[in-house]
């Protein structure tokens, strides 16, 4: 079984990597996590009006960021699957989450999505787009959302 799991280092993504550790997995099955930073220019910027902040340094500290939610969730799941020989690889991805996550699972052939919902209520949901219910609708394959 191929997993992809999306995690973005908050409890919800914590409780996704906690869902993916109860599963039976074993030698030929594979958890690929990736963790992706939305580096969008924020609305309320004038991109007209000549000025554009250099995002450099926010770009960088976002990557680190990533890139330790990663280590540390695969340093976890490591650790429960150490004797099941489960490959574990990871990586941190540049865009927009939804398309990103579908994306790699249809160039992984991924079996199960797993990503954590922040649960937003509908004004939230509304201002700030659901991740979790854009992957359901456009995966090609079975999403568990935890």
């Amino acid at each position: 079984m191929k997993i992809l799991l999306a995690t973005d280092g908050t409890k919800h993504g914590t409780a996704a990597a906690e869902m993916v550790m109860k599963l039976c997995l074993g030698a030929g099955d594979s958890i690929h996590l990736i963790s992706v930073v939305d580096m969008a220019v924020p609305l309320s910027i004038d991109i007209y009006g000549g000025y554009l902040p250099d995002t450099t340094e926010l770009e960088k500290t976002a990557k680190e960021n990533a890139a330790k939610v990663i280590a540390e969730t695969t340093e976890l799941l490591n650790a429960q699957f150490k004797d099941n020989n489960v490959n574990i690889t990871g990586d941190v991805l540049f865009g927009s989450p939804d398309s990103r996550i579908v994306e790699t699972a249809e160039a992984m052939g991924t079996d199960l999505i797993v990503m954590g919902s922040h649960g937003y209520k509908r004004w939230e949901r509304l201002l700030l787009g659901s991740v979790s219910n854009s992957v359901v609708h456009h995966a090609h394959c079975s999403v568990l959302v935890v």
